[in-house]
């Protein structure tokens, strides 16, 4: 799918973007990991989309950029071919935040694009404007490192980036909050151990505005021997999903290193995530009370 319009002033025309974005995609991506990759994208939507979506994938970094970063692209590419459930359009330019640029969309995904200057406030309306509106947002891993000078922004993500004592080099024990809700079904109620770096969440509102689905389990001695953890980490979430607005948020931390992206579990979570986001799984975002 290659689309054409016009980004505005100074902006490329999308053609480009996501012509020249299809590369870099690949970049660094090996045969064998690329199979892997089609072997573990779900076959099916989880729900058949209630009209043709289209997703806009957001790669750019202007603070650290994740390795991980191509790998997270191409399986949101795969899983939307191989199911349907969406058709995407990839970007590294700041320029699609405008409103008139995101009317196409229904769902943004931002891929571990960390550190994003929204200083134009014609681009950050139009973010705002995008979720309050109706429609949705994705977070992959970095995206939680986007809205240090926004704090709306920042609210709206449930938190910013506070470091990650639970380092990538490590295998962590993830607790499932709630194994029945639709976004977690992935995990058919077990508990796992995940290789990966886990962010501690500096929290605005997140347990009071957001439904927690998976959180470090923090009974694990594993987990509280990471070096870097403080008495007060006793409750780490990893995924959740809120309303914002008349929109839908769904974020998940997992997704530093590469092999997460051909992890079918994951894979079928994410995919659950962009169908809530975009508007076509029902799911519940009341929070609970408090944490487990």
């Amino acid at each position: 799918m290659n689309q054409r319009f016009n980004l505005g002033s100074g902006g490329l025309p999308v053609v480009l973007c996501f012509s020249l974005l299809m590369n870099i995609s690949l970049a660094g991506i090996s045969p064998q990991e690329l199979e892997k990759i089609e072997k573990a994208v779900p076959a099916k939507p989880t729900v058949i989309p209630k009209q043709p979506r289209k997703l806009l994938v957001f790669n750019l970094a202007e603070g650290y950029r994740h390795e991980s970063i191509p790998y997270c692209a191409k399986a949101i590419e795969l899983m939307g071919k191989k199911t349907a459930a969406y058709q995407i359009v990839q970007s590294e330019d700041m320029s699609v935040f405008k409103a008139e640029n995101l009317r196409q969309f229904d769902a943004i995904c931002l891929n571990s694009s960390s550190s994003l200057k929204f200083t134009d406030p014609n681009l950050r309306q139009g973010l705002m404007d995008f979720i309050k509106n109706g429609k949705g947002i994705i977070g992959i891993h970095g995206a939680i490192n986007n809205f240090q000078d926004w704090p709306e922004a920042a609210e709206m993500m449930g938190g910013i980036f506070d470091e990650h004592p639970w380092t990538a080099e490590g295998t962590w024990a993830v607790r499932v909050e709630d194994p029945n809700h639709p976004l977690a079904t992935a995990f058919k109620g077990r508990d796992f151990e995940i290789n990966d770096e886990i962010y501690r969440i500096k929290p605005i509102n997140l347990r009071t505005n957001c439904r927690v689905l998976l959180s470090l389990d923090m009974t694990k001695p594993v987990n509280r021997s990471a070096q870097g953890v403080r008495p007060a980490d006793k409750d780490v979430p990893v995924s959740w999903v809120r309303s914002f607005g008349k929109g839908r948020l769904f974020y998940c931390s997992l997704g530093q290193n590469n092999h997460i992206f051909w992890n079918d579990g994951l894979l079928r979570h994410y995919l659950d995530g962009i169908q809530f986001a975009l508007g076509d799984l029902p799911a519940d975002t009341a929070p609970f009370p408090s944490a487990p």
